[in-house]
């Protein structure tokens, strides 16, 4: 008989006010408008820990959300993920209050040269002893495109045919440039590294050119654990080669059982991890958690959900009328967004659309008390065939505390969530195996 499988969980957040569920900030009881505060950060990182979340997912963007309406006027009013701070500087501050927690943090690789993003991430691998992710993404608005001197972003597969150089160069960054005997540290003869033991990365591409050694020496885990949020049939394309944990929406199971069936069958014989993105609202009863649900909804913004929801679809929502559906043609945004809401919905309309906009975000929450949540969730693990979760934040940070007290326990009795952390890296944690990437993934190739 199978063991059942053990549930992971990330906890999804964003450095700033509204991430995912919008309006919330206005609650009462919400601390998003801390998110300046290092103590705000540290105290998230304290508490997932006790509740042993894997990881902490950070997302970022690089650019305003002024699709609905054509203006940022919307997005900058209630705060639709601007302002926003830089993910990556708040992860050595939460490093250093735990011991075990995983980062894994969104960069866009569009914006910048190879060379310096795996400087930062060797950096943080350093810092974090081996505790770091990277969510890789390509970007999808043409805001950052404008932010960075462009009139507009690539086309969306062309974004991934850049994508796969970037990861070969910062593959032969991390894994080739310093040999793993290269760093002797050697105070009697006074050598520090051996210079016949760290090579120059040479590289003349379509996308990038480059000529110099790695500046960063080894770090525990050299390339850090890979994440892709494309569901798209060529981000699939792209996780299958590189990813080895993929973020994906929700929708109906068969929908989501079926991308994780096409993730793991492209990817084989190479291991992937397939989390969800969830909202949970628990209760102590069905009852608690159904008043809960009332008393967030009268905090959520529908106004700040289009805004959201329009730059991610491409589409401006404030032109369409209430039964509309959005156009087939795919924009060069989020396309997998636009297959998961027309999985959803019998008709993929504006009104579908706010429909399932419960509180401020197109993800349904799951519903009740902690035993009826955790029979949802190994529900979505045992037919879906996904490895764990993503949760997106409610009112912060009592929505994370009743994860840690009412859930955690639960899933725990049932044998489907772990009573303590393994030991080693992240990589290490996730998948039993070494803290270096191993064949046949293609950063294993170059490694030496």
């Amino acid at each position: 008989m199978q063991t059942p499988r053990e549930i992971r969980l990330n906890a999804f957040d964003m450095a700033c006010i509204g991430h995912i569920q919008q309006g919330m900030w206005t609650h009462p009881r919400d601390r998003a408008v801390d998110y300046l505060s290092l103590d705000h950060w540290t105290g998230l990182a304290r508490l997932l820990e006790r509740g042993l979340f894997d990881g902490l997912f950070l997302a970022d963007v690089l650019g305003v959300y002024d699709v609905h309406g054509g203006s940022q006027d919307a997005a900058v009013r209630h705060g639709v993920q601007i302002p926003l701070l830089d993910p990556m500087l708040l992860v050595p501050a939460m490093a250093a209050v735990t011991q075990h927690l995983g980062f894994g943090v969104t960069v866009n690789l569009a914006w910048e040269p190879p060379a310096l993003l795996a400087r930062r991430f060797s950096t943080l691998d350093h810092l974090t002893r081996g505790r770091i992710g990277w969510n890789i993404v390509t970007g999808y608005l043409d805001s950052a495109a404008r932010a960075m001197g462009l009139d507009r972003q690539m086309a969306h597969d062309d974004r991934y045919d850049m994508a796969d150089e970037f990861m070969q160069v910062a593959y032969r960054l991390w894994e080739e440039s310093w040999a793993a005997d290269a760093v002797k540290r050697d105070r009697d003869t006074g050598v520090y590294a051996d210079p016949s033991r760290v090579a120059r990365i040479r590289h003349e591409g379509r996308q990038y050119r480059l000529d110099a050694p790695h500046l960063v020496e080894p770090s525990p885990q050299r390339t850090p654990v890979l994440y892709q949020a494309g569901a798209s049939d060529r981000g699939r394309a792209f996780a299958a080669r590189h990813a080895e944990c993929v973020f994906l929406n929700g929708g109906p199971k068969p929908h989501v059982a079926s991308l994780v069936a096409d993730l793991r069958a492209r990817a084989a014989p190479r291991p992937i991890k397939a989390f969800m993105g969830a909202t949970l609202i628990i209760g102590r009863t069905a009852a608690e958690a159904r008043d809960r649900l009332e008393d967030y909804r009268r905090h959520a913004s529908v106004e700040a959900a289009l805004v959201h929801a329009s730059a991610s679809l491409g589409i401006d929502l404030a032109r369409l009328g209430m039964d509309d559906e959005l156009p087939a043609a795919p924009s060069e945004a989020i396309r997998s967004n636009v297959e998961a809401l027309r999985a959803a919905a019998p008709r993929a309309t504006k009104r579908a659309l706010i429909d399932r906009m419960i509180l401020g975000s197109r993800q349904p929450p799951i519903l009740g008390s902690a035993e009826e949540v955790a029979d949802a969730l190994i529900a979505w693990v045992d037919e879906a065939d996904i490895d764990g979760f993503n949760l997106s934040r409610t009112v912060i940070p009592e929505c994370l505390e009743d994860v840690v007290t009412l859930l955690v326990p639960v899933l725990q009795e049932r044998g489907r969530y772990k009573r303590g952390y393994a030991p080693g890296t992240y990589r290490e944690k996730l998948f039993g195996a070494g803290p270096r990437l191993a064949a046949p993934h293609p950063a294993a190739a170059v490694a030496r």
